[in-house]
């Protein structure tokens, strides 16, 4: 993040570079072994049975090696591992998390309980709340428990979290759970690249489509002109090459570079977690990727969603599930037969995917389904499908690549008098490639190449809360933050400003009832990540959800009500690693 932007890179050690971190504390039982795993990731492990709430936990940011089918680099592990242990606490207690960087070569680490309601000073964003723990130092986490549910951990400095710097955490309710369950696994997915992050975030920023081998060919114009006509073809091709954007650029890094994990595991490895036919298995999703969203399916196994960000839900039966980076789903899986089930998740570019397998014992195998074919986004999935009469349905009339035609449109679905307020960036301002003006409401909406395979699909609109509901009805205030975007600068923004930018930050009162606008105004999926505060999703529930993050499609507009309770700095920002580093990133000010 440019928060962190004075930090030395993250780098591919050599083995004398290595060795003199050993050095320095690391033990090591030699480069070519293989990076040990904790217990609860192990194939036939124990899961969440290994051991009982703690209330401290000494951890250790280092240097470790890694090696994943046969190829081996470093990690910035945590005690020893990628991904860390286990961090298992007891909704109500107070907590010691102390933290050491051993990293010696590191201007900071770090450690940001995602989704965690603490005090600002334990947040652990360096830059926004505290000056990160310097190489040698311990930084001592102190807290109270207020929450209970599924949640991760990870690094806030530079690009650790893409080299290993992340783990489960779990807390144990207080109060009995109104569902019962016989065995509890966390799944953590996540993307490892052997390339240096550094060099990936130059790559990217050079040619922001480096990673993308799925470009589109004379033989795909064919078929679009046969399935859509010569001339809406041709609309749409000049369309995208006006606004200089692919229609399949999808994910800015993708498996070229990534191997996709599941606890720890590649799909060759084959993580595996163990049942007996007739048991009801609690299964915590995790998406700790670094710049990777996954659909998420078990064929042959409906699955219960019964929580979303750590937060219970009403329960929903689904087939398949979208995951975004950084969110978190709990669901109830009960296999009936003798036989192994195969757990694919899948990358949203359908580039890779990685997999593990719920058997009866270790060893079996269920069949790995293929990849489905890479989506196309059309106009119309970007919130410019509406064109007007003109050839190519663009608007220069504005700024140079403002790209909507017509007033804002308001969705009945929509709260508040007027929708959020229109976006109007600066004339000329290089981080806005193109504004939608007639953002919709979308939370009803699969997502991009999802929910045309007849299977029942979990949307937002799905989500309905019940937990208690503790803030006021009451709406005092609202205003509208746009998600911005140049991808051909490889620039990332809230309202045109990156960053770097130096904005200022968005101020909200402490105990206001808020209602945020979210607007996306560029051609990707975002997870908007709010630290220190939930976001409760206006999607129609008679009890909204909480969220952390909330993956917003291209054209959507979203609202969701926030009562800030802790005074101080917190961050806000995409989630994507690397957009966050390319200036998609604020600090919001509860005061």
């Amino acid at each position: 993040m440019e928060l962190q932007k004075s930090m030395k890179n993250t780098k591919n050690l050599t083995r004398r570079d290595f060795m003199k971190a050993a050095g320095a504390g690391i033990f090591l039982t030699g480069l070519h072994c293989a990076l040990p795993l904790p217990a609860w990731a192990l194939t036939g492990g124990p899961g969440l049975k290994l051991t009982p709430p703690q209330s401290r936990y000494d951890l250790t940011i280092g240097y470790a090696p890694i090696d994943i089918d046969g190829r081996e680099g470093t990690a910035t592990a945590v005690n020893g591992s990628v991904p860390g242990p286990l961090i298992h606490l007891r909704e109500g207690d107070e907590v010691a998390l102390n933290v050491t960087n051993r990293l010696m070569d590191t201007a900071h680490s770090s450690i940001h309980w995602h989704g965690i309601l603490v005090p600002f000073r334990m947040d652990g964003v360096p830059g926004v709340n505290f000056d990160g723990i310097r190489p040698g130092e311990t930084y001592e986490y102190r807290y109270r428990v207020k929450q209970a549910g599924t949640y991760w951990y990870h690094s806030h400095s530079r690009f650790q979290e893409q080299t290993g710097t992340y783990g489960p955490l779990v807390i144990e309710p207080k109060d009995k759970e109104p569902f019962a369950y016989d065995r509890d696994y966390p799944v953590v997915l996540s993307d490892w690249s052997f390339e240096d992050p550094e060099t990936i975030f130059r790559h990217i920023n050079l040619m922001g489509h480096y990673y993308n081998f799925q470009r589109r060919t004379v033989w795909d114009l064919a078929d679009d002109v046969q399935d859509r006509g010569f001339m809406k073809t041709l609309a749409e091709r000049m369309a995208w090459g006006r606004m200089r954007m692919s229609p399949v650029d999808l994910a800015d890094v993708t498996a070229y570079t990534y191997t996709y994990l599941m606890n720890g595991h590649s799909p060759d490895m084959n993580w595996t977690a163990i049942f007996n036919p007739g048991e009801t298995i609690r299964l915590r999703f995790i998406n700790a990727s670094t710049m990777s969203n996954f659909d998420v399916r078990i064929p042959g196994l409906d699955m219960e969603v019964i929580m979303a960000d750590g937060k219970m839900v009403r329960p929903v039966t689904v087939h398949e599930f979208r995951i975004g980076v950084a969110e978190t789903f709990d669901v109830l899986v009960r296999p009936g037969q003798d036989q192994a089930f195969t757990l694919f998740a899948e990358s949203l570019d359908r580039s890779g995917f990685t997999r593990g397998t719920l058997a009866p014992e270790p060893g079996m195998q269920g069949l790995v389904p293929g990849l489905r074919p890479r989506p196309v986004r059309r106009l119309e999935d970007i919130g410019m499908g509406k064109m007007d009469n003109t050839l190519f349905g663009m608007d220069h009339s504005g700024m140079k690549m403002d790209h909507g035609i017509g007033p804002p449109k308001h969705d009945p679905r929509i709260p508040g008098p007027n929708g959020p307020s229109p976006f109007k960036p600066e004339k000329g301002r290089a981080n806005v490639a193109m504004v939608i003006k007639n953002p919709e409401y979308r939370l009803d909406e699969p997502g991009l190449g999802f929910g045309n395979d007849g299977w029942r699909v979990l949307t937002y609109d799905d989500l309905d809360s019940i937990e208690p509901q503790p803030y006021s009805e009451t709406v005092d205030r609202e205003m509208t933050i746009n998600i911005t975007a140049n991808m051909e600068r490889y620039t990332f923004s809230f309202d045109g400003k990156k960053f770097s930018e130096h904005p200022g930050p968005y101020l909200f009162r402490h105990n206001e009832r808020l209602r945020l606008f979210l607007v996306n105004h560029t051609m990707m999926e975002h997870p908007i990540h709010l630290h220190g505060m939930w976001m409760q999703l206006e999607n129609g529930a008679d009890r909204l959800p909480f969220k952390h993050t909330i993956l917003t499609k291209p054209g959507e507009v979203l609202s969701v009500l926030i009562t800030p309770i802790e005074r101080g700095d917190w961050a806000f920002h995409c989630h994507l690693l690397y957009h966050m580093e390319a200036g998609m990133a604020q600090v919001v000010r509860v005061a």
